[in-house]
């Protein structure tokens, strides 16, 4: 895990998890060894801080939901400069909001990972753009078994039977589908648009109410030369405006460019901005820049020019992972027969992420396996009545 060192521009520090060691062991030693960012004190003093949690277990962790990081970190005596140093980036990269706001639990569960898992510190880049490296062999797959993938088809709305559960979905373009499971795959926002009247006093729908996504925005900056302080690796920017990091032309087979570079940036938090016009992003994103890379770029553009730029704005990302938000998560199977929720919000253990949202989709899909005879039946059923209209 790689840090920018605001107080020393163009700087980095390292927490280095040793291949050798097993957990918890090579991330303990990765925090003995960093001398940059926290002292000895310091360290001792979360070390302390920590003990309840890894010895009260899952139990403790979920009952700290109720607390926002810095309200932990103060309740533990912890420094509010191990927070500065450390837990602003953190909480950035895992749900885009400061520590004054993003719930405690999610940072432990984060730490019990690092600490659980020998590899649970280690990230990845796709090789390649998502639409192409990540969606593509999904809708090869589903179509290569029956399926069918329809693009530009808006659901309108859910119509429903007299008995509460789905009739079917009527689509923007007036096409109605029918099925025998229908599984909603949207953010919490878009669900909560569309929810049927008849389902919003049923309690599993209104604990949504309290769910709701996080603005962030991507920016993507290709310059005219290659950047000499970047690494293979995400790094933290620790800046006030962005969170993560990566030069993309060396990280990403698809961009590799040993000529130029093509740095990946999180804009976050990004509420303020959301509604501001790329250039003034663009501009922002500049002058952090000019401090990361206080050699190579300036915000004037008198170093490193940019060649292009991209700015993506999502106005609801993922849920917005604040106090109280985990007695709201829906398990995937929904009261209502034959309807079931997939994403990042519901119900497993990687939250607010794209690695959550994929796994719900599994958690999901083996619901409807356990329901399936449930299912047939209401098939059968449907057929049967419409054979008699």
């Amino acid at each position: 895990m790689i840090f920018a060192m605001p107080n020393k521009p163009g700087e980095f520090s390292r927490f280095d998890f040793p291949e050798v060691l097993p957990a918890p062991f090579n991330g303990i030693w990765a925090i003995l060894k960093n001398s940059e960012m926290l002292t000895w004190p310091e360290k001792v003093k979360f070390a302390i801080g920590l003990l309840p949690a890894i010895l009260g277990g899952q139990s403790y962790v979920e009952a700290q939901d109720g607390l926002t990081v810095k309200e932990w970190m103060r309740k533990q005596g912890v420094p509010d400069r191990v927070t500065e140093e450390v837990f602003i980036a953190m909480s950035k990269a895992l749900n885009f909001i400061n520590p004054d706001e993003l719930s405690m639990q999610c940072i432990l569960i984060a730490l019990n990972r690092f600490l659980q898992e020998k590899h649970g510190s280690k990230m990845a880049f796709l090789d390649g753009n998502p639409p192409e490296r990540l969606c593509m062999p999904i809708v090869n797959h589903i179509q290569s078994l029956g399926g069918e993938v329809r693009l530009n088809s808006r659901i309108q709305n859910i119509e429903l039977n007299n008995d509460g559960t789905v009739q079917s979905f009527l689509l923007n373009n007036g096409n109605v589908i029918e099925g025998d499971a229908y599984v909603f795959a949207t953010p919490v926002d878009i669900l909560k648009l569309l929810l049927p009247e008849n389902w919003k006093a049923i309690p599993y729908f209104q604990r949504l109410e309290k769910l709701v996504g996080v603005p962030v925005i991507n920016v993507h900056i290709w310059f005219d030369r290659k950047l000499k302080n970047t690494y293979d690796h995400l790094l933290f920017s620790r800046s006030q405006l962005l969170s993560v990091y990566a030069d993309m032309s060396v990280t990403c087979k698809e961009y590799y460019n040993p000529n130029q570079s093509m740095l990946e940036l999180v804009f976050a938090p990004g509420e303020e901005w959301i509604s501001c016009s790329d250039s003034d992003i663009i501009d922002a994103t500049m002058k952090e820049l000019a401090k990361l890379f206080p050699d190579e770029i300036s915000a004037d553009q008198s170093k490193a020019k940019i060649v292009k730029y991209h700015v993506v704005k999502t106005p609801r990302s993922v849920y917005k992972n604040v106090p109280n938000c985990e007695p709201c998560r829906p398990l995937q199977r929904s009261p209502v027969e034959g309807f079931y929720l997939a994403g990042d919000y519901t119900k497993q253990k990687y939250l607010a992420s794209m690695e959550g949202a994929v796994l719900s989709g599994k958690l999901c899909a083996q619901a409807i396996v356990q329901d399936y005879a449930l299912l047939d039946a209401r098939g059968k059923t449907r057929l049967a009545q419409a054979s008699i209209w």
